[in-house]
């Protein structure tokens, strides 16, 4: 009997509700379960065991290509992995091949879907399940092809299969010959189909409805670039709410630039598991992703020679605090270690004590001795630690950007400030990026690239014409950050301080003011300390821009920062150049103070205001970075 293309679910209940009995073969049909241009899902009950099973077929014939369509599924059904459901048989009817699937327990995404949507961290759990499942399946040559929500199915613990692997067949374009790089570029396409379709699927789950009003994720996909010009996001008015972080995975997804989507469903899978990481785990958070990682290979490895010159010179009986302190500093690793310990060990009440978190090195030194520092210097691990030569190389880059900024913002602090600790807090407030370069420099990549910005090729309306391009501007870093690790980047690194001891004022000091946040003027110590030390790094990040854009990257800046700390385009410009920044009259600097409390914070008694510079405000662009 062959089976009518047009059938529909409702005409099958009909056909059951008056007592039709309609047959396939051995199967009795109940009802069918969805159906695509490609492939269709059947309800069917088989009479020699009276269980429920899914039949599983294409949505035409395969005609002369019936036997690769037979050795393609049964390649796909050899594949054993708990995310892929498993294939009872495989047969042919009247010509009509098809796959029969246990039902049980399972029912379809589809079956669960309503307009009310499916609950954020419910879902995402779901998609990653079906991510690890294709990836599986991606690695080992085989796709889907036409990924559905009635091609998914949960049970009622809420574990996940993917089942049709290879039913809906190859689209005619990518059949290729088998070996050779025409078939591998064909399994790779087919594999990043397969994962757009699904951020299709986690876009109709959230929103309620199909994107673009379109059930069929096949023929959405044709709408998109770069078959077509149609955009998918996700609405901001949805049934329930949607947390940030999972709003960038799904939307990054469904991208319109093809370089922005997941490059295959294991990142997808990552992203998506680092998000419900940091969302389910009642103590860790954000840090949650990088636990395990430090407590295997520390916070960041030693820097070439840093961690031995410092541990030669704490043998040396006449050490000076202060000159061991600039050699600490010098790298980054020693740094961070030194900070942990002592403030670890006041909140955990070890031996040594305090008034507080300490954010001076020498007072540090002084509290763990020159003993205490050697065998700091003798824990961490050599340089490059676990990295490759590359991951190495860019963390080696970023390491020199971040300690620049540490020298800017000494010169951009008023007089009266230690210049240590705003150094300190200028290398915090990077402590996320350090982070996930060292543990995640695949990641890392990845959410610089999202950051770039892409040249968009825009078709003429008169035919002839050269087509025009703009620039579109790339994500920012949080929700860059969000798409490839589920967390933002400011939130790693609070989360790892935090679990160091430093206490609220610190991660104040240490929160970054992010590029769209108005700049106000500071109003106390550590207010002036934050704003220094944000300034100065985003003064760095600008220069490290292309050309074409560094100079717009920079007049920003100033614009941002002149005002509230009272400078000039030309304190800044000196500041970044390293020539010795002008100090600012005492009117319009904080007037001179102690360096500080016994634990190694700011002294008290920053002014409640400060004075703007003299001028109109162009004066406060003067000597534009250039």
């Amino acid at each position: 009997m062959v089976l009518p293309a047009h059938h529909t679910a409702d005409s099958s209940r009909h056909a059951t509700s008056t007592g039709a009995v309609r047959m396939f073969g051995r199967f009795q049909l109940l009802r069918l379960l969805g159906k695509s241009e490609r492939g269709m899902l059947w309800l069917a009950l088989d009479p020699r065991d009276q269980q429920e099973v899914m039949l599983a077929m294409p949505r035409t014939q395969p005609g002369e290509g019936a036997g690769a369509w037979q050795q393609a599924v049964r390649r796909a059904a050899r594949l054993n992995h708990p995310r892929l459901a498993k294939v009872l048989d495989i047969g042919e009817h009247e010509r009509w091949p098809y796959v029969v699937y246990e039902r049980s327990v399972n029912v379809t995404w589809a079956e669960r879907l309503s307009s009310q949507g499916l609950p954020g961290t419910e879902l995402a759990d779901w998609v990653a399940q079906a991510a690890q499942g294709l990836a599986f399946a991606h690695e080992a040559g085989t796709a889907h092809h036409d990924l559905q929500p009635w091609w998914l199915l949960v049970d009622d613990d809420n574990r996940v299969s993917v089942l049709g692997l290879e039913v809906a067949g190859a689209p005619r374009a990518s059949i290729t010959q088998p070996g050779g790089l025409d078939e591998l570029r064909a399994v790779r396409d087919a594999a990043g189909q397969d994962v757009l379709a699904l951020g299709l699927v986690a876009h109709w789950c959230l929103a309620g409805q199909p994107p673009l009003d379109e059930p069929d994720i096949g023929r959405v996909i044709a709408c998109m670039p770069p078959m077509g010009a149609d955009i998918v996001r996700l609405p901001w008015t949805v049934p329930r709410p949607i947390a940030e972080p999972l709003r960038a995975i799904v939307n990054r997804a469904t991208d319109r630039q093809e370089r922005h989507r997941y490059l295959n469903a294991r990142t997808l899978q990552r992203a998506l598991e680092g998000w419900i990481k940091t969302t389910t785990e009642q103590d860790g958070g954000p840090l949650a992703l990088l636990l395990d990682r430090l407590r295997q290979v520390g916070t960041l490895p030693a820097q070439p020679g840093g961690a031995d010159r410092a541990a030669h010179m704490a043998l040396m009986e006449s050490a000076r605090t202060s000159d061991l302190a600039e050699i600490v500093l010098e790298d980054l690793a020693l740094t961070f270690e030194l900070l942990r310990t002592v403030n670890n060990a006041q909140v955990h009440g070890g031996r040594v004590s305090g008034d507080g978190p300490v954010l001076m090195l020498r007072r540090a030194i002084a509290m763990l001795g020159v003993d205490g520092v050697r065998r700091a210097a003798l824990s961490l691990r050599r340089w490059p630690g676990p990295m490759n030569e590359q991951a190495a190389s860019e963390l080696d880059t970023l390491i020199r950007r971040v300690k620049r900024a540490g020298r800017v913002a000494t010169r951009l602090v008023p007089a009266g400030y230690d210049g240590e600790v705003v150094y300190l807090i200028a290398l915090l407030q990077n402590l996320g990026r350090l982070l996930v370069q060292y543990h995640f420099p695949d990641e890392a990549g990845q959410i610089r690239r999202l950051m770039q910005p892409t040249i968009v090729t825009l078709p003429h309306k008169t035919p002839g014409m050269e087509p025009e391009t703009k620039e579109e501007p790339g994500m920012s870093a949080e929700a860059a950050s969000y798409a490839v690790l589920g967390a933002d980047l400011e939130a790693l690194g609070a989360a790892v301080a935090r679990h160091w001891g430093l206490d609220d004022s610190v991660q104040h000091m240490i929160r970054r003011i992010a590029p769209t946040a108005p700049v106000r003027t500071p109003e106390s110590d550590g207010d002036i300390l934050r704003v220094c030390a944000s300034c100065a790094n985003d003064l760095v990040d600008a220069m490290t821009l292309p050309a074409a854009r560094a100079p717009k990257a920079l007049n920003l800046a100033v614009q941002r920062y002149a005002r509230p700390l009272g400078l000039t385009g030309r304190d800044m410009q000196d500041a970044l150049q390293g020539e010795g920044a002008r100090k600012r009259p005492a009117t319009d600097a904080a007037p001179a103070r102690n360096q500080g409390d016994a634990a190694g914070n700011p002294a008290a008694g920053a002014p409640q205001s400060r004075k703007p510079p003299a001028g109109p405000w162009s004066e406060a662009l003067e000597g534009t970075l250039t």
